[in-house]
């Protein structure tokens, strides 16, 4: 049962890496020959940048609050910031509800850790593969800069790990009480749990790649957001994290991937 529910979820994959920009041009016989019909949004790479591209992307992310020039877009970060607080307050009241249910049984399997990281991972590998087996640079470019971004948002991931330690709701039994959950679990930053949630973080930046180069199909980003939000909220039917947890990670893996990661680099 659970092979034959990941291979359903692998499928939604295969049918986002088969998809291509509506009005792009169709590849030639000569390797790579495909278009982007809107090069100005989108820049294209190689697998021999991506290690300059992942040291570019941290800088990046890094020195944001010390540039004089994004003093003026200080809205951004401080609404995900009043947003997480509210869940982090809300986390002691909402978090039993999911630790003491057992109505996401059936959801919890289908979307179990085991399943959830096949997906994120296949999805750039099968972007990949059908890229290079159709000779379509697009493609190919669109999986590079999703596991881009994926990378990126990991390596964000551990030291937020490393320092919150958070426990993970799973650890609470009854009704709590479910305070007091930062710096009381592992601070070792490839344990499960912890603040923020890799999973959301890594399937959103996926699928915030994919959604914006294949955004004239119009199913594209209703599957892709719809399938890392499934993902995102199973990291709490599974009572691996809080809610405040799978919303940062959600919010951190879509704003690298639009902010950090498609633009083109300076």
């Amino acid at each position: 049962m659970a092979f034959d529910n990941r291979c359903r979820l692998f499928l939604l994959i295969i049918g986002l890496a088969l998809s291509r920009p509506a009005d792009a041009q169709a590849p030639s016989s000569n390797f790579p020959t495909q278009q982007a019909s809107h090069p100005s949004d989108d820049r294209e790479v190689s697998i021999r940048e991506l290690p300059g591209n992942l040291l570019h992307d941290q800088k990046q992310i890094w020195s944001y609050p010390f540039k004089p020039e994004r003093i003026n877009r200080w809205w951004p970060p401080v609404i995900v910031l009043g947003v997480t607080g509210a869940f982090v307050a809300s986390d002691p009241y909402t978090a039993p509800h999911f630790v003491n249910s057992t109505a996401f049984h059936g959801y919890n399997r289908v979307f179990s850790s085991t399943n959830t990281q096949a997906v994120i991972l296949a999805a750039p590998a099968a972007l990949y593969g059908i890229g290079w087996l159709r000779k379509d640079s697009y493609t190919q470019s669109s999986a590079l800069l999703a596991a881009e971004a994926a990378a990126d948002v990991y390596l964000l991931d551990m030291p937020f790990k490393l320092a919150s330690a958070r426990r993970q709701p799973l650890s609470y039994t009854g009704s709590g009480p479910y305070v007091d959950s930062f710096f009381d679990g592992s601070h070792n930053p490839f344990h499960s749990g912890g603040f923020y949630s890799g999973h959301a973080a890594l399937s959103m930046s996926v699928a915030a790649v994919i959604a914006h180069r294949y955004r004239h199909h119009r199913w594209v980003p209703f599957v892709a957001y719809g399938l890392a939000g499934a993902i995102s909220f199973s990291r709490v039917t599974t009572k691996n994290h809080f809610p405040a947890d799978a919303v940062f990670g959600s919010t951190m893996g879509f704003f690298v991937a639009h902010y950090v990661v498609l633009p083109p680099h300076q």
